[in-house]
């Protein structure tokens, strides 16, 4: 019926109507951004303390079994390779497969003896500096 003299109306979104639409996506995915954000902050922090207490269970065997820590200069490679020096590791096995680095990558600290116990094991957090809050706190086994 084009021939009518009705006119058909075309119906279509305004340039208004799709700023609106891109400014709630903007709005929305900024929350979600953000959200997600402080869980992958919040993931590193919780695998840092696992880490740090899987090593510390590695030291602890390694003690039982060798009657000692290793020292601060043969370190945490004592858990993966026989260590040299004092004190020596009469019943060294292998304690982990591989040293983890902790979630910013940098390698795990440690101190024999430590300044907070018989040896600390830790992390410096993100800034790799020590002291800090949130995700720049260190973390260690004390």
């Amino acid at each position: 019926m084009l021939g009518s003299g009705k006119r058909q109306s075309q119906r279509g979104f305004t340039l208004l109507e799709i700023m609106v639409v891109v400014a709630i996506i903007a709005i929305l995915s900024t929350v979600v951004v953000m959200n997600v954000a402080g869980s992958v902050e919040d993931a590193g922090i919780a695998r840092a303390r696992s880490d740090v207490q899987t090593l510390t269970s590695a030291l602890q065997l390694y003690n039982m079994k060798n009657n000692g820590y290793p020292s601060t200069q043969q370190g945490l490679d004592a858990l993966v390779a026989k260590p040299s020096g004092n004190p020596p590791a009469p019943n060294w096995s292998q304690y982990v497969k591989k040293l983890p680095s902790d979630p910013w990558n940098q390698p795990y600290q440690y101190l024999s003896p430590g300044q907070h116990g018989e040896y600390d094991v830790y992390t410096l957090g993100k800034d790799g500096q020590p002291g800090g809050d949130g995700v720049n706190a260190d973390i260690g086994n004390w």
